[in-house]
């Protein structure tokens, strides 16, 4: 090799290839590699959990915007069932009203008695405004029913129909023996109905078919 001149500057002998020292630089760089899928799937999972949610928002919205705007009305008539126009089914119509209106926050209530032939009344209670909690208000309004006799008992979740929401039915004792009671909750509404002389089977269509005849958006 020859000798460096006065402008040259000696860098000596390149130091020879370490492989050990590339591999563990290779590895070194090919780690975040492995890395990457890790991050990007809980990246998807995040988005997949968001965009549910913002499925699930949607959906909850649209059916508040569809269902808030809900008027109820009492019918003279309901197929067989018949107003009652006495001096005793107005008051027990205005009482029922009250106890309603005391027990859950609606803008408007309404109440009457229906007659049927064979003792079959039946007490109609509800109300309108915005229900953020259909089926949670729909249990609270059932204790108005509860008395000294006990509270609804088997209550459970029964078809709403077309309007949809919510609907349960379940009995309560009196001392004449046991009541059917079924309501409806949607965001709009809420209704419930006290059958006397009618088993489950009976009042939950009933129930329905006044929801339908009663309740309009």
């Amino acid at each position: 090799m020859p000798e460096p001149g006065p402008h040259q500057i000696d860098i000596g002998t390149p130091p020879p290839h370490d492989a050990s020292e590339s591999d563990e630089v290779t590895e070194g760089q090919a780690k975040p590699k492995t890395r990457f899928p890790v991050r990007r799937v809980l990246i998807v999972g995040v988005l997949a959990i968001a965009t549910a949610g913002v499925v699930t928002l949607g959906f909850t919205s649209w059916r508040i915007i569809a269902q808030k705007d809900a008027t109820l009305t009492t019918p003279q008539q309901i197929g067989n069932l018949v107003i009652d126009g006495s001096e005793n089914g107005v008051t027990t119509a205005d009482y029922l009203q009250t106890a309603l209106a005391a027990e859950v926050e609606l803008d408007h209530t309404v109440g009457a008695v229906y007659q049927e032939t064979g003792e079959k009344d039946v007490l109609f209670l509800g109300g309108t405004g915005l229900i953020w909690t259909p089926s949670r208000d729909l249990e609270s309004a059932m204790s108005l029913v509860s008395d000294k006799e006990g509270s609804v008992t088997n209550l459970h979740a029964v078809d709403p129909g077309p309007l949809d929401g919510v609907m349960k039915c379940g009995i309560t004792k009196t001392a004449d023996g046991d009541l059917t009671v079924c309501g409806w909750a949607d965001h709009g509404s809420l209704a419930l109905a006290m059958f006397n002389n009618r088993t489950e089977a009976e009042a939950a269509p009933l129930m329905r078919q006044i929801r339908d005849a009663t309740e309009t958006r």
